[in-house]
């Protein structure tokens, strides 16, 4: 049985701008009915867009440059600076390209790299889309994603190989509990730190968790080694942020 108290969280993560890489975050203050500050902020329309600045609205992801299907994107780190909200992006440790994403100017510097480096699998010309409050997220609901790190652990003995968690593109992994047990909080509230939340859905999962974020490679098919052993392709869950508070690395879960 779960010791409760061991219930810990190992990892907090935003991710500025929909399809790049994850920043890792020592502490958070969340808010009730948001999101981590920042995460999925930013996202790259794939050609001509139908996101309204003025009247932003959840529109599914493949309206975004995004790892689904474009898992080139893996091959690049990039860097948020949240004081000016600039954004640098490298490749194999190396600066391609730098712009203030609240700006035309480093908006462009940004499409121009990309429009180069995804030349064949765009639509057209990408866009950089932000709208204040709205969230890219793949779900219309502003909540987390939280996985457990026991279930990668379960997924990596039937696969025979390591996992990077980061294929999940998890907001909060925690450690501690039974493998697939998070699903029990799907439907329940629980505390992180000095947050509470409520979770309110499991994690269907799509072809971008087959993409390894270290080589990005399409390397494995998960979903459908989740639904061969498993009997779904369920994996983490969606919360709520329903009590404002500080979340940071080390943190006890508890229900």
């Amino acid at each position: 049985m779960t010791d409760p108290a061991a219930i810990t969280v190992r990892g907090l993560y935003r991710y500025p701008v929909k399809g790049l890489s994850p920043e890792p975050l020592e502490q958070v203050q969340l808010k009730s009915g948001e999101t981590i500050p920042f995460d999925r902020a930013y996202a790259v329309e794939n050609g001509p867009g139908r996101f309204d600045l003025e009247s932003p609205q959840y529109l599914p992801k493949i309206n975004f440059l995004m790892l689904m299907r474009h898992e080139r994107l893996a091959a690049l780190q990039s860097r948020f600076e949240e004081a000016t909200q600039t954004l640098t992006i490298l490749r194999d440790g190396k600066q391609v390209a730098r712009g203030q994403l609240t700006t035309p100017i480093g908006r462009k510097l940004i499409e121009q790299f990309l429009a180069g480096y995804m030349n064949a699998e765009l639509r057209g010309a990408p866009k950089i889309v932000f709208a204040p409050g709205h969230s890219f997220s793949d779900v219309s609901a502003k909540c987390l994603h939280l996985i457990n790190l026991a279930s990668v652990r379960e997924l990596e003995r039937v696969l025979g190989f390591p996992i990077n968690p980061l294929r999940f593109r998890p907001n909060l992994i925690i450690d501690g509990l039974d493998p697939w047990e998070e699903f029990d909080f799907s439907e329940k509230e629980f505390s992180i730190g000095h947050a509470r939340l409520s979770g309110f859905s499991r994690t269907q999962r799509c072809a971008a968790t087959d993409v390894d974020p270290g080589t990005a490679k399409r390397d494995t098919a998960i979903p459908a080694v989740l639904q061969r052993t498993w009997g779904h392709s369920d994996f983490g869950i969606y919360a709520h942020i329903i009590e404002d508070g500080l979340v940071t690395v080390g943190d006890a879960v508890s229900r």
